[in-house]
């Protein structure tokens, strides 16, 4: 498992699919993800500190979790099928309970930034994108 960080975000609003890039805390790994434009731009306007009159999406979902006394532990990209990626939400209830969802790398990581969690990736699929990408 490896902790990377939020990168780069490349939008580019011609095209539905938009780019975030993430890369090794402290290593020279990355891992491009492809996401749509509604979940770059959410991610994009909670890193540049942009704050809505109204809860957007991802903010609503974080706050909602706040308001059940729960939190975003990490995240954790954790497979790679058919060039998708898969990933999982880790939450932790003000009791100790813990609870694992699947999700989408987009919002996982747009819930990530939101709360401040960790972003993991399994250390399999940085090699299987870094095997992919090299035959581009």
């Amino acid at each position: 498992m490896v902790e990377m960080e939020l990168s780069k975000i490349v939008i580019d609003e011609k095209r539905h699919d938009q780019l975030i890039v993430l890369k090794e805390k402290g290593g020279e790994r990355v891992l491009p993800i492809v996401i749509g434009l509604a979940e770059a731009s959410a991610i994009k306007l909670k890193i540049s500190g942009f704050v809505p009159s109204r809860p957007l999406t991802h903010d609503l979902l974080h706050s909602t979790i706040q308001f059940l006394e729960a939190k975003i532990e990490k995240i954790i990209i954790d497979k790679l099928e058919e060039n998708t990626f898969h990933a999982k939400i880790f939450l932790k209830s003000s009791s100790g309970q813990e609870k694992i969802i699947d999700a989408r790398p987009s919002d996982s990581v747009a819930l990530a930034v939101r709360a401040k969690a960790p972003i993991f990736v399994e250390d399999e699929i940085i090699k299987q994108s870094a095997i992919f990408n090299q035959d581009k």
